[in-house]
């Protein structure tokens, strides 16, 4: 799941300080599931923008909506009636949706509301953890399904580092070795043999930094 977590309302007020009419737009789901664009906060957010524009005797006319997903056209078409009717969109999704939508409208402005922050999982109540890096070369299966890239402060990949304990990184006492779960995992589903092997440096060509990924699955093409 995409985690994020939302600007002030002094941000979002000042990015929209320009405009008179503005359409606010939820995402129904990552952003909902870890409570930060969902139909709920976009109300909450937008009688505050609307509140503090008041306030300032700026009025703002601002409307608002959520659509399933915003990094797929065939949801965000139903915002074009709105969006017409207005100078600029607020969007409540992550960065994906943030520029789905800016491209599906060329000639509107498309602000963000959030702070995309990493791929994770609900641990507890309204607490998320990151999980994933998206490297593009899983490595899951070598390491009993916990990444190592994601979860060792250091990225090591054969083994850990001189500074852990059995109990925490030396990052964190906080933070609990990667490697002393991945020993844990592995051992309690007979697998640590998998351990005996080198792996060699990570290729990180698959990965952000050779610049924007593109996924082609040419056998669902038509």
């Amino acid at each position: 799941m995409i985690v994020a977590t939302p600007k002030s309302v002094t941000e979002l007020k000042n990015t929209i300080a320009q405009h008179g009419k503005v359409l606010f737009v939820g995402c129904g789901t990552c952003v909902t599931v870890c409570l930060a664009g969902g139909e709920r906060e976009v109300g909450i957010a937008s009688y505050a923008v609307r509140m503090a524009r008041k306030i300032e005797g700026k009025p703002l006319q601002l409307s608002q909506m959520t659509i399933e997903r915003q990094c797929e056209n065939e949801f965000i078409k139903d915002v074009a009636e709105e969006a017409a009717k207005v100078d600029a969109i607020v969007s409540f999704a992550c960065g994906a949706g943030v520029q789905a939508m800016a491209e599906r409208f060329p000639g509107k402005p498309v602000y963000p509301a959030l702070n995309t922050q990493f791929l994770g999982i609900l641990e507890e109540q309204a607490v998320w953890t990151e999980k994933c890096l998206g490297c593009g070369d899983c490595m899951l299966a070598q390491f009993g399904g916990i990444c190592p890239v994601t979860r060792c402060a250091k990225r090591m990949l054969n083994g850990p580092c001189g500074g852990s304990t059995e109990k925490h990184c030396e990052v964190s006492a906080d933070r609990p070795c990667a490697w002393q779960l991945i020993y844990k995992r592995l051992e309690s589903v007979g697998q640590l043999d998998r351990l005996d092997a080198i792996m060699p440096p990570k290729d990180w060509s698959t990965a952000w930094y050779s610049g924007a990924r593109q996924v082609v699955r040419k056998d669902h093409r038509v």
